[in-house]
């Protein structure tokens, strides 16, 4: 019972982070660009982190430790490839997402209180790249986890 519930957080995680950057990548910045000018736009944005990056920052510390539990419960070397690939690409994608969170955002978040629009559209184009950067991540260690599918 427990391992169910350990993956079923860990899923849960793994969607709303995964789903959270197809949206706002694919949804909300082509919408946002077509139909807002950029003070407008980048307060659009700011707000939406603010929120987004809040609930990514409890899914990653979620999906990290239900990680690091499942395998524990195997051992590290009896996990199979797929969970060890899962786990580097995780690791990976945390670290990306904390330069985001923790470096990133607060520099659009000045930029916007500042009124310095070119400087928080700099910013934003420095987030949306590693946005991209971790959508791609996360769908590989999709396919890992698809991979490893009954294993362990």
């Amino acid at each position: 019972m427990l391992r169910q519930v350990l993956i079923l957080l860990h899923l849960l995680g793994a969607i709303a982070w995964i789903g959270g950057m197809f949206f706002a990548y694919f949804c909300l910045r082509p919408a946002a660009a077509e139909l807002l000018e950029p003070p407008i736009r980048l307060t659009l944005w700011t707000a939406t982190f603010a929120r987004f990056l809040r609930y990514t920052a409890i899914s990653v510390v979620v999906i990290l430790a239900t990680g690091f539990t499942l395998i524990a419960q195997v051992g590290f070397g009896a996990a199979p490839i797929g969970w060890h690939v899962m786990l580097a690409l995780g690791l990976v994608m945390a670290a990306v997402f904390g330069h985001i969170y923790m470096a990133l955002f607060p520099r659009l978040r000045k930029s916007c209180a500042d009124s310095a629009w070119p400087v928080a559209g700099q910013v934003l184009n420095s987030i949306r790249r590693l946005v991209a950067l971790n959508l791609v991540l996360g769908i590989c260690t999709v396919i890992a986890a698809i991979s490893a599918r009954g294993a362990g």
